[in-house]
């Protein structure tokens, strides 16, 4: 968390294209060419080849990992740092190979502009063509195109110009208009930082020339203030009582006494200190900066949340997003399963809600689907378990770009086009309302949790009418006060003759009445209790309301009995006919399991 001087701004690059199309030789040869190597490094590189007899290739001085030596095939991004007369660089040497095409979208996500190799002799291939729609999908709209390789075709102009031809042809229909084309051969160093004499023809720049034209992304400074929040810290030693918030800066700018929000929990509060190692507290962080910072309350933050500066445009929240995706999982994307989205520091579950058009990157023809095949480029609505908080890609990537997991594996990527109503508006401007003006209680949530012994929580208990829930919901809170938890089962029945009292009299609706349980159950939770509640015939749209009133506390659904919920996921499920003290047993696990709190196995 160190705020050191300002080092000079690097502009990033990606270097994509068709496997052993010359990508890692063509960025090899660009760092020894103009002296970028650390001292002695392609000398030790020539001694390791002549060693064990083989050629020399300036590809190995970027693929240094034993796997991808074996294999000849780059299989993760390599950074490298160049430095030419007019800027300083990063160089991200994506792979080619169609097996690790989402490496290549991670490298992508993190450029500004591009370089697409294509060889002279094998031509436009179908990667060559995925690799432009990507870059265009994921807005990257400066790319120079390296057509590799001329010796093999003897660097003659046509084979160049058909190339050029070809793929303009390709890409114009998806707007992506190369800055320049150039014919090289990067081996060589034909064209590389000079201009080539065996190509008197072309008349055009050099790939250095090229990277030197591109122009760079207006300071993100100056845009809306985003912090994605990875942790919570608190020090103990020497009466070190700072929580602080710890995150990257992705834009923006912030300092000691602005007013923040943190979305989606609506929670917001005041900028009391940032904090850096071993050097004095700054009172200003900028974009680009890890930092972290302490606030004038001792709010419980969740990882996830954004910290956005009040006062400034603040990112779209919804369960619903209309986004494009690169889907790249071995089986299809369906909409009967769960995925898992992460978006900046935030994770949540996901479904397909939607396939409103689907793309063959390499071919650009439209399909009628209603799943994701492999490579396939749609566009989609997701809907999210829970609300998140993100921007359009196109006004600020950090926050609108993403990828989702199926199960262990990184299956897709994309990025965020707009947030559709998800019916939780009304809903969600009460909440953060509320939160603008909620009067935090003096004591800290974690001295309140460590004296109580377990963080605070809402138990929800959901099934038809008629299953077993309230016996399971009774057959908890003894369990858990017997274990003692400070606990309290929160009674329908009550809150109908009490608070609800007036559901008759003035009509209320039934999302009235799942308002102010939600309302209800909230402040036990703010009080630190694990809150049990049943609710019988909730909807998907009712559990929503739920889980936007109870905001970023932990809120946990169990199910007794069918399961009428056709989008949100249930964290247990069981069996109408299931023992309640055997289901009490099993919940507390689930608290375990998700640190909310630990009980003795025999409580």
């Amino acid at each position: 968390m160190g705020h050191p001087a300002a080092a000079p701004e690097r502009m990033a690059l990606v270097v994509v294209g068709h496997v052993d199309h010359g990508k890692s030789t063509l960025v090899g040869r660009l760092l020894a060419d103009t002296g970028s190597l650390p001292r002695g490094k392609l000398e030790q590189v020539r001694e390791d080849c002549r060693r064990n007899a083989k050629p020399f290739e300036y590809a190995f001085l970027l693929d240094a990992l034993k796997e991808e030596q074996r294999q000849g095939i780059t299989i993760d991004t390599a950074r490298v740092f160049f430095q030419s007369a007019a800027r300083a660089y990063v160089l991200i040497d994506a792979p080619g190979h169609i097996e690790f095409l989402k490496n290549m979208v991670s490298g992508a996500t993190r450029a500004e502009a591009a370089l697409l190799v294509i060889d002279a002799q094998e031509g436009i291939q179908e990667n060559s063509k995925r690799h432009g729609y990507l870059l265009s999908m994921l807005g990257i709209r400066q790319v120079a195109v390296c057509v590799n390789k001329m010796d093999l075709v003897g660097y003659r102009r046509e084979a160049f110009e058909a190339i050029e031809r070809d793929y303009r042809e390709f890409l114009r229909p998806i707007g992506l208009r190369p800055t320049a084309f150039i014919p090289l051969a990067a081996r060589e160093g034909e064209n590389l930082i000079r201009p080539s004499a065996r190509m008197p023809w072309y008349r055009g720049p050099t790939v250095l020339a090229a990277l030197d034209a591109f122009e760079p992304a207006p300071p993100i400074d100056r845009k809306p203030f985003r912090m994605p929040v990875q942790g919570v810290y608190k020090f103990t030693e020497a009466g070190d009582a700072r929580r602080i918030v710890a995150g990257r800066a992705e834009s923006g700018t912030l300092a000691v006494g602005d007013p923040v929000v943190f979305l989606p929990s609506g929670k917001r509060t005041t900028i009391h200190s940032i904090e850096a190692f071993h050097a004095p507290p700054p009172t200003r962080v900028r974009a680009g900066l890890s930092t972290g910072v302490t606030l004038d309350e001792q709010l419980y933050i969740p990882r996830g949340d954004v910290l956005c500066r009040v006062g400034e445009s603040l990112p779209q929240v919804s369960s619903l997003l209309r986004v494009k995706i690169f889907w790249m999982g071995r089986r299809p994307m369906t909409m009967q399963r769960p995925y898992k989205l992460k978006l900046a520091t935030a994770e949540t579950t996901v479904r397909l809600k939607a396939v409103e058009q689907v793309i063959d990157a390499a071919t650009l023809k439209a399909a009628a689907k209603r799943e994701l095949g492999r490579h396939d480029v749609a566009q989609c609505v997701l809907h999210t378990t829970s609300a998140i908080a993100f921007d359009a890609a196109g006004d600020l990537a950090a926050t609108g770009r993403f990828v989702l997991v199926d199960e262990y594996d990184i299956a897709g990527g994309g990025i965020v086009l707009e947030a559709i109503d998800d019916g939780q508006s009304a809903a969600r401007r009460r909440v953060l309302a509320r939160e603008q003006h909620w009067d935090v209680s003096v004591v800290p949530w974690e001295e309140r949790a460590g004296r109580y012994g377990h963080r605070p929580a809402f138990l929800l208990l959901t099934g038809k009418v008629g299953v077993a829930k309230q016996a399971v919901a009774k057959a908890l809170e003894a369990r858990l006060f017997r274990a003692g938890a400070k606990t309290y089962l929160l009674g329908m029945g009550n809150l109908l003759r009490g608070l609800n009292a007036d559901v008759e009299q003035h009509r209320l609706e039934r999302q009235e009445q799942v308002r102010r349980m939600g309302e209800v159950a909230h402040l036990f939770v703010d009080a630190g209790l694990i809150v049990i509640a049943t609710g019988s015939d909730l909807n998907d749209g009712e559990l929503a309301a739920l889980h936007e009133v109870i905001g970023r506390d932990p809120m946990l659904v169990i199910n007794v009995g069918p399961n009428a919920l056709a989008q949100a996921v249930v964290d247990l499920q069981f069996d109408s006919a299931d023992d309640p003290a055997r289901c009490a047993a099993r919940i507390a696990q689930l608290l375990a399991d998700r640190q909310i709190a630990t009980f003795p196995p025999d409580a």
